[in-house]
């Protein structure tokens, strides 16, 4: 579908573009869903917390061992559509799984299937969206779409905590049902003819017409150095960014300074209501000055993050600590996508890319909770916010350091020695 077609194109593709913000708006309690509370509900349920654990973290290795094979099953798949409403119905039926049984095979069985529909629908709708809106619209579109997806965030988690309050915690399996069916909606909405499967996965030509050639081998995201660098300082930054907020929480209610419940509810709300703005910043600095300085300001708010929490054990904290995790988590939330995308575009391996990220973000977060919680036990938890933020300075010291390659590369001017030219794939 090219801007050739007339005015029924043009509609077409409107109507694709509201269709993915709906999307990004549902599935976002679709992704969560019962997550924040699965815990507490299998302990109410008799469980004990080392097997409540085990089974959490079960579903996070599936999940990152499957995110980078789930980018190259977009990359070559045009049904990226039914891809989508294939998760979203095996997230709901897992959901449902887990109120007719709490049995340990059940719930290990359903948080793996979550996992894995996680892994398969970022890169799908990195893909789709793509496809549609191609690598000249996809800075703005991705962050519009991550603003409805923090603004769903922020209305599931509010939703939740009231209806789990009101008629307790089956009731937020039965909002995830609901939010994921009007996801697969929404998704039944984008009329397929507007996604360009080949720009989908960078193969877009310049013009706009066709496609530029064949997908380049998957060692081109080894030989491309600027992917390498973000790879890099993406896992230094969540190694410490991930565990920030479990052990504030532990420290405010354990020093008796906050009820569990509205804690929890109110750190939700207060770094997805940040984010929803931050994500719309994200693309406006983008467009003007390049990825390189958004990428810069986000991993920034870590250190200062680690330094007012480590200031500031007090219920109210939760503001400033949150509000610079909504913009640190949510800079990088628009930005990712849309620097990976710019980074590999030509290459016909974009959601591989996509979801290579996505799986080393995975890997860097679930370390840091291990991590944290030792620092926390042996030296306290004052001290542990501070390690836990330096580990971002690593962050900051890669991406100046490397300002060099990285300013044109993350500014979309693609050079011959950050992105090599690669044998084609067979």
């Amino acid at each position: 579908m090219t801007e050739k077609q007339g005015p029924s194109a043009s509609r077409d593709v409107t109507r694709a573009r509201r269709a993915l913000e709906s999307l990004n708006f549902f599935m976002a309690d679709m992704q969560a869903g019962i997550g924040p509370f699965l815990a507490v509900f299998l302990k109410q349920r008799g469980w004990a917390t080392g097997p409540i654990g085990t089974v959490m973290t079960a579903g996070g290795i599936a999940g990152m061992i499957c995110t980078a094979p789930a980018g190259a099953i977009i990359d070559h798949s045009r049904q990226k559509r039914l891809i989508v409403i294939v998760t979203g119905m095996c997230t709901v039926a897992a959901s449902f799984l887990m109120l007719l049984s709490q049995s340990v095979l059940v719930v290990t069985a359903s948080q793996i299937a979550t996992a894995i529909a996680g892994a398969m629908i970022g890169p799908a709708v990195a893909g789709i969206t793509l496809g549609i809106v191609r690598q000249r619209g996809f800075n703005a579109q991705n962050g519009r779409n991550q603003a409805w997806n923090h603004a769903g965030n922020v209305v599931g988690a509010a939703l939740s905590g009231w209806l789990g309050w009101r008629f307790g915690l089956p009731a937020i399996f039965y909002l995830a049902g609901l939010f994921g069916i009007f996801a697969i909606l929404s998704v039944l909405l984008i009329p397929e003819p507007v996604i360009d499967h080949a720009a989908a996965r960078g193969l877009e030509s310049k013009d706009g017409e066709g496609h530029s050639g064949k997908a380049q081998g998957i060692q081109i995201l080894l030989q491309n150095k600027p992917m390498l660098i973000l790879a890099a300082a993406l896992a230094c930054f969540h190694l410490g960014n991930a565990a920030m907020l479990p052990l504030y929480g532990l420290a405010v209610v354990g020093a008796g300074k906050g009820d569990a419940a509205a804690f929890t509810a109110t750190t939700v709300v207060v770094a997805q209501a940040v984010m929803i703005g931050t994500s719309l910043a994200a693309m406006r600095i983008a467009a003007g000055r390049g990825f390189w300085l958004v990428m810069l300001i986000s991993f920034a708010a870590l250190p200062i993050r680690g330094l007012v929490a480590s200031l500031v054990i007090e219920h109210w904290g939760v503001w400033p600590v949150q509000a610079l995790d909504g913009i640190g988590a949510g800079l990088q939330s628009a930005a990712v996508p849309g620097l990976v995308a710019c980074l590999l575009d030509g290459t016909g391996r974009v959601n591989v890319g996509q979801g290579a990220v996505m799986t080393v973000q995975g890997l860097g977060a679930s370390l840091s909770p291990a991590v944290g919680a030792w620092i926390a036990q042996l030296i306290g938890y004052r001290e542990a916010f501070l390690v836990l933020g330096s580990f971002a300075l690593v962050s900051l010291a890669l991406w100046i350091g490397f300002a060099g390659l990285l300013r044109p590369a993350c500014g979309g001017q693609r050079r011959p020695e950050t992105i090599p030219a690669a044998p084609a794939a067979t």
